[in-house]
């Protein structure tokens, strides 16, 4: 009974919307694919099936309507960052399956393994260090960050369940929150942010070199690695404060594991060609995706993994089929004309105002649209151009309203579970609830907004960017 109440809520929500006027400038076909898309939304929080069938249904729905053909609903699963997560999942599976990963762990906590507070400052600092050179964000919380959080995360004794709050739910949140800012450090940390440099010349004339994006990011963004993982810590708190005893337990159970067995060999060797061709792939111009594909193909050739461990991995499977039909819909609100009719109206909604006020306003409403969207990137190509044109028509400075919004189009990660790659993987982990999930992404947006909005301008006037 309570599963079909919990059902009622997306299925009213999505009637409602599907049979109000379709408003003006929008084609029906449009305005269905948002009623549809905001029903699957309010599925996954409100939970009256797991997430993967909720998704499921609506694909079903999707195509039943004819709102969209097969060809078009599926589409989201030609994705390449899709299968990059679940070839993340793969990874991950090696690392626990051969101990790598418990080794890896055993060797951080030896190192700084007295707080989970110290841990989750030791992956921010892992995580800016591979930055400059991963275009994905996938690939880099994804392919490299997780697996060995995740064994460390185990070696603390912390798993799914009644056991989730000792230190992974926290060490999760933290390190997923902290991602955003460390994808707008650097122009190459996100594929979105050499999108907007090339926006920004075409719609405004302003040139934003690599150079230029990381010494402006340079100020807001320390201050938010060093801030975001304490605030994680205050608003949701690991159970377990102080560990003393790890480094000792760390050090026994090195000695315990013995020599580095071959397959740990075969998957350190992998891991490390993964990482370079990550990192490399400005030059090389490989496709992450492909970079996972064969570190998996590796993985399975050297028996490392079996077919059967990648049939295993459920959480793998699941997220495919999400993610999958998430980001085909968000796909079909931008072709469909959605996407640019929103920001087309909100831009001349602000016809009038002040641009101190204007941009403030634009900063906010781009950040908060992610929630429509699957795609980071897709995030920037349908509403960058738009808002950076609005704000420069009311006389903001150049500078100043794109480095804001190119920023934005980073720290709006923090806000869902499927905002960004790293999301699903994360957050099928297991350890925090999809309520809770949002609440600390909507909380952690606040200090971003907050941090950069409060301390980039005066950074870049003394750069004499405006």
């Amino acid at each position: 009974m309570q599963s079909l109440r919990r059902a009622a809520i997306p299925i009213a929500i999505g009637l409602v919307l599907w049979f109000l006027p379709v408003p003006q400038g929008l084609t029906q076909q449009a305005w269905h694919i948002f009623a549809l898309m905001v029903a699957i939304i309010v599925g996954f929080i409100v939970a009256p099936l797991p997430i993967g069938a909720v998704a499921f249904l609506g694909l079903t729905v999707t195509m039943l309507t004819g709102t969209l053909k097969v060809g078009e609903a599926l589409g989201g699963f030609a994705s390449g960052s899709i299968w990059l997560i679940a070839a993340a999942f793969f990874f991950s599976r090696g690392f626990i399956k051969t101990g790598l990963g418990r080794r890896i762990a055993y060797l951080i906590l030896r190192a700084i393994g007295d707080s989970p507070l110290k841990v989750a400052y030791a992956f921010t600092l892992s995580g800016l260090v591979v930055a400059p050179a991963t275009p994905s964000s996938t690939a880099r919380a994804g392919g490299v960050i997780y697996p060995i959080l995740r064994s460390v995360i185990s070696v603390l004794g912390s798993e799914p369940g009644p056991t989730a709050r000792r230190c992974g739910a926290f060490l999760i949140m933290s390190y997923y929150q902290v991602d955003g800012v460390l994808s707008a450090l650097f122009m190459t940390a996100m594929t979105g942010n050499p999108l907007a440099t090339e926006l920004a010349m075409k719609t405004a004339g302003i040139n934003i070199s690599w150079g230029m994006w990381t010494l402006a990011a340079l100020v807001p963004g320390i201050i938010g690695m060093i801030t975001v993982p304490y605030f994680v810590y205050k608003i949701y708190p690991p159970e377990m404060k102080h560990s003393p005893e790890v480094k000792a337990l760390a050090r026994d159970e090195l000695i315990k594991m013995g020599p580095i067995s071959r397959p740990e060999l075969i998957l350190l060797g992998v891991f490390i060609l993964a990482l370079l061709l990550w990192c490399s792939g400005p030059v090389t111009k490989m496709d992450p995706t492909v970079v996972g594909c064969i570190a998996v193909s590796i993985m399975l050739i050297g028996k490392v993994l079996d077919w059967k461990d990648v049939l295993n991995e459920n959480g793998a499977w699941d997220t495919v089929v999400w993610m999958g039909v998430l980001v085909g819909l968000a796909g079909q609100l931008s072709s469909k004309g959605f996407i640019p009719w929103f920001a087309k109206t909100v831009a001349a909604s602000m016809a009038g105002l002040g641009w101190p006020v204007a941009l403030g306003l634009l900063l906010v409403l781009y950040i908060y649209s992610q929630y429509g969207f699957a795609s980071m990137t897709a995030h920037v190509a349908a509403m960058y151009a738009a808002f950076l044109a609005v704000a420069v028509s009311l006389g903001a400075p150049g500078y100043l309203s794109a480095l804001l919004l190119a920023y934005g189009g980073c720290l709006c990660y923090s806000l869902t579970h499927y905002s960004a790659g790293p999301g699903p993987i994360l957050y099928g982990a297991g350890f925090v609830d999809l309520p809770t999930w949002w609440r600390i992404g909507f909380l952690t947006s606040i200090l971003h907004i907050v941090t950069w909005a409060g301390t980039g301008p005066f950074w870049w006037k003394f750069l004499g960017l405006w």
